[in-house]
């Protein structure tokens, strides 16, 4: 049986529904917060636990019966804590393998998202020092965080964002989705780092030229000012926590942190990428 944590989630809920395609309900498990997050998952069939990743006694039911664990990071600021209280908890249930999904960039620890994405990284080698088989799943930024970037409204305001020339392969959140069901239901993945990109480089100016040819109005890419940018976000009442990672990503975007490209997300998908062309026309255009 394999285990699902953050099933309720976007990216869980997505790999939940590639897994379906694959593997019957009754051999998939969803890790949830509450009654209430599951019964979508209940009428889909799927073992239902309940818990968080602070409660030691619910990580251990979960794993009960377990053989794999698809790890889905946390949000947390103590992330790096709940992750190993699920791996501890899945070495002591005995479970084979553990796909955690991580992040692809070039080095978290000189980048102006150190504080959020280095966890990632100190996971996977808690992982590996458990002896537990691994995937690492490292996961480039979705397609679905742009409209979180530039808003809802940039076909009528055009793009002001302070990411300068930065590029990102941005990829479709199904597309990962699909990606980890391929892992987790085939032999010959374990112990493995794969690098999940898109197959090309995209700068804020890129994505304005592809919401010009979705739309066929002419879309502007101004760099912002960051200063003027933050103080934008507080005056539209923004949240702390969300100008905090708007502008760390912007920082992190424009110092090229993100500039990875590989062709493992196409290797195990067997087919290319989903072009972000496609997810944009639906977004903004329909």
């Amino acid at each position: 049986m394999i285990l699902i944590t953050g099933a309720a989630g976007n990216l869980g809920s997505a790999i939940i529904n590639s897994l379906l395609k694959k593997v019957p309900a009754n051999q998939l498990a969803a890790f949830v917060r509450s009654e209430q997050k599951a019964d979508q998952l209940k009428k889909l069939g799927l073992n239902i636990r309940i818990g968080d990743y602070n409660d030691i006694a619910s990580l251990d039911n979960a794993m009960k019966g377990i053989e794999k664990v698809i790890l889905i990071s946390g949000m947390s600021m103590e992330r790096l804590k709940e992750h190993a209280n699920v791996v501890d908890a899945a070495k002591r249930a005995g479970v084979k393998q553990i796909a955690y999904t991580g992040v692809t960039m070039k080095d978290a620890a000189v980048s102006p998202l150190k504080a959020l994405m280095e966890s990632h990284f100190q996971t996977e080698d808690y992982i590996k020092a458990s002896g537990i088989p691994y995937t690492f799943l490292r996961n480039t930024l979705y397609a679905e965080v742009i409209p979180f970037y530039i808003g809802d409204q940039a076909l009528n305001t055009g793009i002001h964002y302070p990411a300068g020339a930065g590029k990102v392969p941005y990829v479709y959140r199904p597309d990962l989705a699909d990606a980890a069901a391929v892992v987790m239901t085939n032999k010959g993945h374990e112990n493995k780092t794969y690098q999940l990109t898109g197959d090309q480089l995209y700068s804020f100016a890129d994505v304005a030229g592809l919401l010009s040819e979705v739309s066929g109005k002419h879309i502007a890419y101004t760099d912002a000012d960051p200063v003027a940018f933050e103080k934008h976000m507080k005056e539209i009442g923004v949240p702390e926590i969300g100008i905090m990672i708007s502008t760390g990503f912007a920082a992190a975007i424009k110092q090229g942190d993100f500039e990875v490209v590989t062709t493992d997300l196409e290797r195990i998908l067997g087919r290319k990428p989903t072009p972000i062309k496609q997810y944009l026309k639906a977004h903004y255009v329909g």
